[in-house]
């Protein structure tokens, strides 16, 4: 049906607006929460995003795997929505801390590729959400860097691949690949 891209900053309202575009696609929405709890504060995020969606949405807990969801589910829901890309890319980045780092981001990106494979023959409406960590300063350390250069070139590609690509700003989704051509083409 579709693969939407919505990207933001920390409370920017972009999970908010994802979930409302699933809500839309139909009843059938399968949620796919990758984050990992290790601690309290954690936790407190994880209850808020819990208690905001509707009950009947099915939640798959995924900190790995989400192409694999994707590639299930989508066959009989409506929607699918994979919260946070950012999460997952963490989870993979830290999983094989002795890895070097540019296997890391090519194991990452195939991930990704297979990813958006799973989701280009979907039925469901196939929504992403990541964060947009490059506009603020650079990370003084290197695994900070990496971790938003990987990011960078996921949102990059997933952008390319995506039918449509918001951009969620104080709340406001503007839809910004149309723009793009448009600005493009001029």
């Amino acid at each position: 049906m579709a693969l939407i891209l919505v990207l933001g900053g920390a409370r920017s309202g972009k999970s908010g607006f994802a979930e409302e575009l699933a809500g839309r696609a139909g009843p059938r929405v399968v949620y796919v929460a990758t984050a990992t709890v290790g601690d309290q504060e954690m936790a407190r995020r994880v209850a808020h995003h819990r208690a905001r969606r509707p009950a009947a949405w099915q939640t798959v807990e995924e900190s790995f795997r989400p192409e694999e969801v994707v590639r299930v589910f989508s066959r009989a829901a409506d929607a699918v929505l994979v919260d946070c890309l950012t999460m997952w890319i963490t989870n993979l980045l830290l999983h094989d801390p002795e890895r070097p780092v540019e296997e890391t981001e090519a194991l990452i990106l195939e991930r990704v590729r297979a990813l958006a494979d799973a989701a280009g023959p979907a039925p469901a409406r196939v929504i992403l959400v990541s964060n947009e960590v490059g506009l603020g300063l650079v990370p003084d350390n290197p695994l900070g860097r990496n971790y938003r250069d990987i990011a960078g070139r996921v949102n990059q590609y997933l952008a390319r691949r995506a039918d449509q690509v918001y951009l969620v700003v104080a709340g406001l989704p503007v839809e910004i690949k149309s723009l793009s051509r448009t600005v493009a083409g001029d």
